[in-house]
């Protein structure tokens, strides 16, 4: 079963074929980095009329690399939400329109559920349930237990700023550029994360949610502490990259360890999102676990970021959940609410 995947919800227009939700055919993503970069972070306005501009050419060049026509294609599955509500507009009217035309059965994805099945792609081994899932992206962090395909329990998530989020703005502050996630990690590297005492919020025993607002605002107050006598120099950005870097892994893989000592059922630990492209996030978790049970991350750094693979994955398992439920040129609205599992 071949399923296209349409992904707009943020900046990246993107469309993919996967057959059986795991071989990917053609994964097409195009970038709005280097506009979005002049700002510093994302502008709406300026994502939706990219996403005009590119969507029909990612979609004739994810066909073609497919090699597919219409009538191998059984289903459309494309992001409802969340997002941002102007660039998943472009998205789901294409996808509706897909659909009515070509009349194939259309699944909305809920964008999360997206990244969990990032660690379906590629992969040909059975994926054993329940699952532990800790996703981190830029708008959202959550720990959630899976007990089966689209049988989800939300554990904990973000109260404030996310992961992702957190990275983008404190590269801004240390004037690294965009996004943050790939210049902290790098600039790190050449720092020393012992120099600094920054928090790490556990928030209250045995709480599995999330908060780094507190965390940006301390990296923001040693800036400004360090530029009162000094001028910012490259060795004092990637310290306190480092130690922020340090913070941000520790109270992940912490939680994720909490959680995976509570539900001892559990067969595989999963980390989904575009924070699991973290090196130092992946070095530290596997450290904690010891190699104790399977732990999977995206097979592909593409998998991490948003893209339509992972929709067109989770589309797939959607859909086989009940075929019947899922009609050709059914109008989707988009939503910007987490509250749609």
């Amino acid at each position: 079963m071949k399923i296209l995947g349409i992904e707009t919800s943020c900046d990246e227009t993107s469309c993919s074929v996967v057959e059986n939700g795991w071989k990917v055919l053609s994964n097409v993503i195009a970038s709005q980095v280097n506009i979005h970069e002049k700002t510093g972070g994302v502008v709406p306005e300026v994502a939706a009329r990219e996403h005009v501009l590119k969507i029909v050419p990612v979609l004739d060049e994810c066909m073609a690399l497919a090699n597919c026509k219409w009538h191998d294609i059984d289903a459309v599955a494309v992001t409802k939400g969340p997002g941002l509500v102007s660039s998943l507009i472009i998205g789901t009217e294409t996808a509706s329109v897909i659909s009515y035309v070509k009349e194939k059965p259309l699944v909305p994805v809920q964008h999360i559920a997206g990244h969990i099945y990032s660690n379906w792609l590629e992969v040909e081994e059975e994926i054993k349930f329940p699952i532990l899932i800790l996703t981190v992206s830029g708008g959202h962090n959550e720990l959630i237990l899976a007990l089966g395909h689209n049988k989800f329990k939300v554990l904990g998530e973000t109260l404030d700023d996310a992961a992702g989020e957190a990275f983008d703005k404190v590269a801004r502050i240390l004037g690294l550029g965009y996004p943050g996630g790939p210049v902290i990690s790098k600039i790190a590297e050449k720092g020393n994360k012992n120099i600094f005492d920054l928090p790490r919020s556990y928030l209250e025993k045995g709480s599995f949610d999330f908060s780094f607002s507190g965390l940006k605002t301390a990296v923001l107050n040693e800036v400004k502490e360090y530029i009162k006598n000094n001028k910012l120099d490259d060795q004092f950005k990637a310290d306190l990259a480092a130690d922020f870097q340090e913070a941000v892994c520790d109270v992940l893989s912490e939680k994720l360890i909490w959680a995976y000592e509570k539900f001892p059922e559990i067969k595989e630990i999963h980390l989904a999102g575009g924070v699991s492209a973290n090196l130092r996030l992946r070095e530290i978790i596997q450290k904690k676990l010891s190699g104790k049970i399977k732990f999977r991350f995206p097979k592909s750094l593409l998998y991490c970021t948003d893209n339509a693979a992972m929709v067109a994955s989770a589309g797939y398992y959607i859909f086989k959940g009940a075929e019947n439920k899922y009609l050709p040129g059914t109008n989707i609205v988009p939503t910007t609410s987490f509250e749609i599992w």
